[in-house]
């Protein structure tokens, strides 16, 4: 009699950030232990994983169901932050989610749901299934995002007010300044929705994370101490990282990737803030006279600045007579004709950190971008933004020793100026404390590649939760065959 495997569901929230490791994750189940796979996407990400299930060595290796789109203008702040309408708009596509499930001919044993999603579990346990939340960034964030709704008032106000760390039992503290912005005022919406995100995460029946054993061991031995009073997550967790999106051969036909193969080894630093990061007009024009003033090899991904004012608005888009975007400094295109390629908008980014000319990237610090540098044996110069791209920017620099980074946090309020940007770039393409930073990260990306080899402790994490659908899987026929 043939071995029937399991069907598993995978629910992604909005964004490139979430919907690339679910993708992956999907992949890697199907791949190595054969399962069948549904991913759920909201309909306004619908044409990001259309464009992702195109790099996809088979595009027909999972179905993908595009959740009908949601109105969310009647039940949110138009103010309210982008983390915000994201989590109302994952609760306002439950109706639908529910009804997809629910019409399948087979039923998935298992529901996987990023961070965001975690209010689907009760989907889950309607329908008696398994489920699981993927968080797709690394041990220490979620450490945060669990341990924060469970201290006691003081605490909470020593952190928020008195701005002293969050101390985490048997993991590093978080400084105030790399705090994660939910945190911060009890009053806004994200503050509710947020906590209830941290407390709902250990209802699960197993936590899956994009990260690995090795690189983040003292956390993850923190979070399943069950001796310890204060243990951080209540419910088993799996390392099963780094998941990231693979190189194909159809984007090295890109123009730009034909620009780097013309240029030294480890030469080149490659600026991006990832798909929604923008900086000020002030800070664009500080960045592109320090790359200038480097005298080195860049390619640098340019979105319009945006500043921050009552109305938000994006510079209207102009060039100068040498084609230079007009919130760059005049001329710049001209000078740096020879060293320096600016792409508007997007580049093939894994491809590009893979290339043997790319010597150092410029990062926001987003997790996945921060893995695609680390397997591509890349240093970094961190240039966090929002989120817990902080936490990461503190953790490559005090902990991995793989990026340097400014003095001074950038905000919209404190400028990084061009001397200090100079240095940075400096510091990672030619000083030796760059070789120093490139060696090291080098042996984490041949750690990564080891933990998800199918002898790796990734590949074993992710053995132990397919077993565990298998039995669920087992569990479920054995009461229809009693039925």
């Amino acid at each position: 009699m043939k071995t029937t495997k399991p069907h598993v569901a995978l629910l992604a929230s909005p964004g490139m950030g979430h919907v690339i490791p679910v993708l992956e994750l999907g992949k890697r189940l199907v791949v190595y232990h054969e399962f069948q796979v549904t991913i759920f996407v909201v309909a306004t990400d619908a044409a990001t994983v259309e464009s992702q299930l195109r790099n996809l060595p088979n595009p027909n290796l999972f179905n993908v169901v595009s959740l009908p789109p949601v109105d969310i203008s009647g039940v949110v702040d138009p103010a309210a932050s982008i983390v915000t309408k994201i989590i109302v708009m994952m609760r306002e596509s439950l109706p639908a989610l529910r009804s997809a499930i629910s019409a399948m001919s087979l039923r998935p044993t298992a529901l996987i749901v990023d961070l965001f999603g975690s209010e689907a579990m009760v989907i889950a346990d309607e329908l008696k299934m398994l489920k699981y939340v993927f968080i797709a960034s690394n041990a220490w964030f979620l450490s945060a995002t669990t341990y924060f709704p469970t201290i006691d008032k003081q605490l909470e106000e020593e952190h928020i007010n008195q701005q002293k760390p969050l101390m985490i039992p048997g993991c590093k503290p978080v400084p105030f300044e790399d705090t994660l912005e939910a945190f911060l005022d009890p009053k806004d919406q994200v503050y509710v929705e947020y906590l209830r995100l941290g407390l709902e995460i250990p209802k699960a029946d197993g936590v899956l994370i994009n990260t690995w054993e090795d690189l983040e061991t003292a956390t993850l031995a923190a979070m399943r101490d069950t001796t310890s009073l204060g243990r951080v997550t209540k419910v088993p967790v799996y390392p099963i990282g780094p998941l990231v999106r693979q190189v194909t051969p159809p984007a090295l036909e890109d123009s730009v990737l034909g620009w780097l193969d013309k240029q030294p080894t480890e030469s080149v630093i490659y600026v991006s803030f990832g798909s929604g990061g923008t900086l000020s007009s002030k800070q664009m024009i500080e960045l592109a006279w320090g790359l200038e003033q480097s005298q080195q090899r860049f390619v640098w991904v340019v979105r319009p600045p945006m500043d921050n004012d009552a109305s938000g608005t994006f510079f209207e888009v102009g060039n100068g007579s040498d084609g230079t975007p007009n919130y760059l400094p005049d001329g710049f295109l001209t000078r740096n004709s020879e060293k320096g390629l600016v792409v508007q908008k997007w580049a093939p980014q894994a491809e590009l950190l893979a290339h043997p000319s790319m010597g150092g990237f410029l990062s926001h610090c987003g997790w996945n971008s921060t893995m695609e540098s680390i397997l591509n044996g890349v240093p970094m110069i961190a240039w966090p933004l929002y989120a817990e791209q902080k936490m990461n920017a503190t953790m490559l620099t005090e902990e991995l020793g793989v990026a340097v980074r400014s003095k001074e946090l950038p905000t919209t309020e404190r400028i990084v100026e061009r001397e200090e940007i100079e240095t940075m770039v400096r510091r990672i393409i030619v000083d030796k404390e760059g070789h120093g930073m490139r060696s090291r990260v080098k042996k984490l990306k041949h750690s990564a590649e080891k933990a998800t080899s199918i002898v790796g402790s990734s590949y074993d994490s992710l053995s132990k939760v397919a077993k565990d659908c298998e039995i669920g899987l087992l569990s479920h026929m054995s009461k229809a065959l009693g039925a």
